[in-house]
C-alpha cells in the first residue's frame, strides 16, 4: 500500500488543471497570433482587395 494518505480533491482539482491547460495551450496554438500577425495579415487582405478593386469594370 501507499506511504501516505492521499487527498483525493487534491488530486481531482490537478487533474482539472492540468486538463484545462493542455486545452488552453491547444487554443492558443490553433487561435493565437502576434499583433505584427494580425497587422501582416489585414495589410495583405487589404491589398487584395485593392488590387481586385482595380480590376473590375465599370458597369455603364
Amino acid at each position: 500500500m501507499s506511504d501516505a494518505p492521499v487527498n483525493l480533491n487534491r488530486v481531482r482539482k490537478q487533474k482539472a488543471r492540468a486538463k484545462d491547460k493542455a486545452r488552453a495551450d491547444e487554443n492558443a496554438v490553433r487561435f493565437g497570433r502576434t499583433k505584427a500577425q494580425k497587422a501582416l495579415e489585414q495589410a495583405q487582405t487589404e491589398k487584395a482587395r485593392a488590387t481586385l478593386d482595380q480590376h473590375r469594370r465599370d458597369e455603364d
